[in-house]
């Protein structure tokens, strides 16, 4: 039982560049076997700075993910300053792990990779479903295609990737996983977490023969 709780139906990916981070994402959202929808958005815009990938339970996230965005914007009118990345990381992690922990029928299971750009650069963070989180230093990937997104970023991350390149990697990792996870597909988004700011750069739907 336990490890069907722990699966979830998606593929995102986090990859250190020189200058950047890059988030990308599939666009299916799956209820078991069925698709229950094609053109979800899994990569959440937090505050300028940040922005975090989804995976796990709907409700769960979007639950989460108002809170996380209310506490750092009445933080940051508190104090009229931004939030550390690993603060909001934290936050996050905390939320993640009392949401795993509460009585309920229904395990709230979540994921989060969260990526930010304080003063201090940028920072990429692995917030697992049990409320563990990690800093990752090179790549990340969560959900039921992760194995074969690892396996791509295992043969072709490099240290210092440009942007364009980390783009291009995590092009190929997500079309790895679109192409052998049935609960993965229909598109994908990618976004660019930088000193400039979160910003959308891509979203393309995909067409494979059944």
């Amino acid at each position: 039982m336990e490890n069907d709780v722990m699966k979830t139906g998606t593929t995102t990916v986090g990859i250190i560049a020189k200058d950047c981070i890059v988030l990308a994402a599939d666009k299916r959202s799956t209820a078991g076997n069925f698709i229950a929808d094609r053109k979800v958005d899994k990569i959440i815009q937090v505050n300028d700075f940040m922005a975090l990938t989804t995976a796990g339970l709907v409700s769960d996230i979007q639950l989460v993910v108002k809170i996380i965005k209310a506490e750092l914007a009445l933080k940051e009118v508190r104090t009229a300053k931004q939030s550390k990345v690993k603060e909001a990381a934290n936050l996050a992690a905390g939320l993640v792990y009392s949401n795993i922990r509460k009585l309920s029928m229904i395990p709230g299971v979540i994921h989060f990779l969260f990526a930010g750009y304080d003063n201090s650069g940028i920072h990429l963070y692995d917030i697992y479903p049990d409320g563990a989180i990690t800093e990752i230093e090179e790549f990340v990937s969560s959900g039921s295609g992760s194995p074969m997104a690892y396996g791509v970023f295992e043969s072709l991350y490099k240290k210092n990737l440009t942007q364009d390149q980390a783009v291009e990697l995590a092009l190929k990792a997500i079309n790895s996983a679109i192409r052998r996870d049935s609960a993965s597909g229909e598109g994908i988004d990618v976004v660019i977490v930088d000193g400039k700011g979160v910003r959308k750069i891509l979203s393309k739907e995909l067409k494979f023969a059944e």
